[in-house]
C-alpha cells in the first residue's frame, strides 16, 4: 500500500514508480552519511512554481559539495512525468533528491553515479500566521555547508522538533556571531522602524528562492541583524517554499505588535499578485 491515500507518484533516475515500489539501496550515501542535496518546488493547480530558480540552485549545492552535476534536463522530464500521473493537488509538493549515490561504510564516495529521485505529494496548507522560538543552537555560518540545502538536516530536524516541544511551529537560529540567520526550513524578515530586513547570505543563511523573489519584488534590505532584533520586531514574517510570506505572531511567546503589519501585509499582496502572473519567475 502506498503511504500516500493517492498513490504518490515517485521518479528514481529515470523510472516512474508508485511510492510502495519506489526503493533505492541501503548503501546509498544519502542515507548512510547525508551525502546529497535536494530542493522542495510548490505546486499550483498542478504547474510547479519557480522550477528553474530550484533546479539552479540544486545544481549550485551539488557542485559546493563536489557531487556531479545532476541532470536538469531529465529532472524537469521526471517533475512532469510525476505530475502528468499525480492526482488534481490543488496545492502540492515536489521533493527532488541528489545524492552521491551508493559507496562504502565510511564517507569516502563511491563510483558507481548518482541516485537522483522526484516525489510528488499534496501539500497541506500552512497556518496564515506563524510562532517561532530562537533555539539554543547555534548556526555555523563558516561551516563546509554553510548555505548548503543538504540532506544532511539532523540540525535542523532537533531544532523543528524544539519548537513543537515549546508550541511554536518554528525554530530560528542565530549564528556564531548571534546574529539572526535562518529558520530549520526558511528564511526570516524583521521590519525595524518600518524598514524591511533581512539577513546576508554572509550569516550563514540559506538563498531561499522565495527570500529572493521578496527582495525583488517587494524589496527590503540585507543587514546583520542581532538576535534580538527578531524579539524586538514591530513586525516580521518567514518566507519558503510552501509558506510563500507567512506573519510571525510570536517570538519565544511575545506578541509582535502587529500580525501582519502594513509592510508584511504590502509584501504578501504584492507576492501573490506577482506569483500568479508568472509560474517560473
Amino acid at each position: 500500500m502506498s503511504i500516500y491515500p493517492d498513490g504518490a507518484p515517485v521518479w528514481v533516475n529515470g523510472r516512474l514508480v508508485d511510492a510502495w515500489q519506489a526503493v533505492v539501496s541501503v548503501f546509498d550515501h544519502g542515507l548512510l552519511v547525508g551525502d546529497g542535496v535536494f530542493e522542495t518546488v510548490k505546486t499550483v493547480g498542478g504547474r510547479p512554481f519557480a522550477l528553474t530558480r530550484h533546479l539552479e540552485r540544486l545544481r549550485t549545492s551539488a557542485r559546493r559539495m563536489g557531487l556531479a552535476d545532476p541532470d536538469l534536463a531529465q529532472i524537469r522530464d521526471g517533475v512532469r512525468t510525476c505530475l502528468d500521473a499525480a492526482s488534481p493537488w490543488e496545492l502540492g509538493r515536489i521533493r527532488i533528491t541528489h545524492t552521491s549515490g551508493v559507496g562504502p561504510l565510511g564517507s569516502a564516495r563511491g563510483d558507481e553515479g548518482t541516485t537522483t529521485i522526484v516525489i510528488v505529494a499534496p501539500q497541506p496548507p500552512l497556518p496564515p500566521v506563524g510562532d517561532v522560538v530562537i533555539a539554543p543552537w547555534a548556526r555555523n555560518e563558516r561551516g563546509a555547508l554553510a548555505g548548503v540545502k543538504s540532506t544532511s538536516y539532523g540540525e535542523n530536524a532537533i531544532a523543528l522538533a524544539y519548537a513543537k516541544e515549546h508550541g511554536a511551529g518554528e525554530a530560528v537560529l542565530a549564528n556564531l556571531k548571534g546574529e539572526v540567520c535562518e529558520g530549520t526550513g526558511s528564511n526570516v524578515f524583521v521590519v525595524r522602524q518600518g524598514r524591511l530586513f533581512t539577513p546576508p547570505l554572509t550569516s550563514g543563511c540559506l538563498a531561499g528562492v522565495t527570500r529572493d523573489l521578496v527582495l525583488e519584488w517587494c524589496g527590503g534590505e540585507e543587514a546583520d541583524l542581532p538576535i534580538e532584533a527578531l524579539r524586538e520586531a514591530e513586525e516580521a514574517f518567514l518566507t519558503s517554499t510552501t509558506r510563500d510570506i507567512q506573519p510571525i505572531r510570536r517570538v519565544d511567546g511575545r506578541e509582535l505588535p502587529a500580525c501582519p503589519g502594513p509592510v508584511t501585509a504590502k509584501a504578501m499582496r504584492v507576492f501573490a499578485e506577482r506569483s500568479t502572473a508568472d509560474v517560473d519567475p
